[in-house]
């Protein structure tokens, strides 16, 4: 079994990973390069902990998964001794594969060596290194302390026992695995993502509807159906024969464009980029900290009646 975990990243997701590995009995090394960005994540390590004993979903009070978790700069000792390593660094493949190359050296020669790139084929991450049989996308979707879903992607060099061990790991830590066997881009998770993201900025650049109503339909309608039967369930329900007609009828109308929206330049460019900036697409008149609060509140929510359902 795995029971020492090391996180290389402490930023948006490693922070996660610590906190999700910890409350979940493991032994956590979290490695960082700049000690402010450690204490940034001890601190919303402690946040995490706080909002899971609010919700009813805490199994262990901030000071013990503190307790399991070991915060360094040093990543070759912080990595020395475990069984299992998560790359969370920026999305940059030659900085990955330095990570990794790095990895190799000064982890243990049967460590698992995975990588939470949401893109960046795991074949390329791991070219050239000595250890690609243990190397394996492990993609986790955010906030990673909420959301189930982990997709485990097998690199071209990737062997079985690096996947089987990984995928069991998902499986003891309360996690559900998607295994994905082709190394493409994007995996699963964020081609379909983007692909209904495309087609609500195509909708929207063409004045179909608002942005308020595009987004209204997807939250409400398309998401929330979504969370409780998938797409193939939903054929099934339909009939293949009526999805088969609408897809003959509707496919030649959609998006398939190979550049993003110009949308996102227009926003860009009048200081729009998100919730850091107070404003996207949409205007934000509370902290960025208190949108993402909303978001998680929401999802745990909705995470309690699917499991009441399901129950």
């Amino acid at each position: 079994m795995i029971q020492h975990t090391a996180v290389v990243g402490a930023g948006d997701m490693g922070h996660g990973f610590a906190a999700h590995f910890a409350l979940h009995g493991r032994d956590v090394t979290l490695i960082d390069h700049r000690q402010s960005n450690l204490e940034e994540a001890e601190a919303r390590i402690r946040e995490v902990v706080a909002f899971h004993d609010e919700e009813g979903l805490a199994s262990a009070s901030a000071d013990e998964v503190l307790g399991r978790i070991t915060f360094t700069l040093d990543r070759a000792e912080g990595v020395s001794d475990v069984d299992f390593v998560l790359e969370t660094v920026p999305e940059e493949l030659d900085l990955k594969r330095e990570v990794f190359a790095a990895l190799a050296d000064a982890a243990p020669s049967d460590a698992v060596l995975a990588s939470n790139t949401s893109g960046i084929p795991v074949t390329d991450i791991a070219a050239g290194n000595d250890a690609t049989d243990r190397i394996v996308g492990c993609h986790w979707w955010y906030p990673p302390y909420l959301l189930e879903p982990v997709e485990v992607v097998r690199g071209e060099a990737t062997s079985d026992a690096t996947m089987e061990r990984t995928t069991a790991f998902i499986e003891d830590i309360d996690r559900e695995p998607v295994v994905v066997e082709r190394d493409v881009p994007g995996f699963v998770w964020n081609r379909v993502q983007n692909a209904v993201v495309r087609e609500c900025m195509h909708l929207a650049a063409e004045g179909v509807a608002s942005v308020e109503d595009i987004n209204t339909a997807i939250r409400d309608g398309y998401a929330r159906r979504t969370a409780v039967i998938g797409p193939f369930e939903t054929v099934d329900v339909g009939g293949l024969a009526l999805y088969r007609t609408v897809a003959g009828n509707l496919y030649p109308h959609l998006s398939d464009a190979d550049e993003p929206s110009d949308l996102y330049d227009e926003y860009l460019d009048a200081g729009r980029g998100g919730i850091e900036d107070g404003a996207g697409f949409f205007e934000y008149d509370v902290p960025a900290r208190e949108v993402t609060r909303r978001r998680d509140e929401g999802l745990a929510a909705l995470q309690r009646a699917i499991d009441e359902q399901r129950d």
